[in-house]
């Protein structure tokens, strides 16, 4: 759906038009539930329906661009995703739990990582999280969920240049990732999936 498809039924739905509210997440939901999985793994169907029934009470007062929706609704997500975390964090580990629980248990180094191969065939998304966090969420925001560098940049709370510039050197990386040839642990040679070639 082009962006001024969506503006007419963003408009829609903001009246009230259930039709329009069902075009607009078909559009806007498998953008921000990849997204979300790169955050959250497991549980971003779950933080995907908490950002959607807010959205749907706020929608009335969005007032803005199809990219800047696209941007809101991923601000929502984002800040549910960072609530998981926080939570997930803040809970403590009861002591009768064998010591065997904390290797399932995410830390800020490996949680996108870890979330992201949990992506059953979807190779892209497996590169993406290969690269340094900023890049990496950078890379989704622009590429998966479909945000210019502004929107991006706000949904992160950082400049839109900074997005820019860490977006550019993600791409980079997965560019050279791309051709150059891994080894496996058994020495065979293979070259890296070709799903990002595109981007």
């Amino acid at each position: 759906m082009t962006n001024d498809d969506l503006a007419v039924v963003l408009a829609r739905a903001q009246r009230g038009d259930e039709e329009g509210f069902r075009e607009v997440y078909r559009t806007v939901h498998p953008g921000l539930l990849r997204y979300l999985r790169a955050l959250v793994g497991d549980e971003a169907e779950d933080v995907a329906s908490e950002a959607w029934l807010q959205i749907a009470r706020d929608l009335a007062t969005f007032s803005g661009t199809a990219d800047g929706f696209r941007g809101w609704c991923a601000t929502i997500a984002r800040n549910r995703a960072m609530d998981l975390v926080r939570r997930k964090k803040a809970r403590p580990v009861a002591a009768d739990e064998p010591v065997e629980i904390l290797e399932q248990m995410s830390s800020p180094d490996d949680t996108a990582d870890a979330a992201i191969a949990l992506v059953d065939g979807d190779a892209a998304l497996a590169l993406i999280a290969t690269l340094p966090p900023d890049q990496a969420e950078a890379v989704m925001l622009r590429v998966i969920v479909g945000l210019d560098a502004e929107a991006a940049a706000e949904v992160l709370g950082k400049k839109s240049g900074a997005v820019r510039t860490a977006a550019h050197r993600g791409l980079k990386n997965l560019a050279k990732r791309l051709t150059k040839p891994e080894s496996d642990p058994d020495g065979v040679t293979s070259a890296q999936p070709s799903a990002l070639k595109d981007m």
